[in-house]
């Protein structure tokens, strides 16, 4: 192996750990988020809302689009990544109003 490809090697190294640890923050940032829409979706079934909150939502995936924008995110990505979380929030809400 030369030492280019040593070096290579090391970097790639870094730079896979570094990517562990962000896969890492972002499980943890979800678990806590969706902890944090269990308990609205608690509060909406004890209180007869909707489970859904078109408005709501449209607002949200469209700051997190000009977030995205302004970190250098692909922001259609970050649109379908929401709309996912989103969804899966909904379906969780609706759970609880059964």
């Amino acid at each position: 192996m030369t030492n280019d490809e040593s070096r290579a090697q090391t970097l790639l190294g870094e730079l896979r750990h570094s990517i562990d640890n962000l896969d890492a923050i972002l499980l943890h940032t979800l678990a806590e988020r969706f902890r944090c829409t269990q308990s609205v979706g608690k509060l909406k079934a004890e209180h007869d809302l909707p489970a859904a909150d078109p408005s709501r939502e449209a607002r949200q995936i469209a700051r997190l689009q000009r977030l995205a924008e302004e970190s250098g995110l692909d922001p259609k990505f970050a649109k379908k990544f929401m709309r996912f979380i989103v969804d899966e929030v909904i379906h969780h809400h609706q759970q609880f109003q059964k």
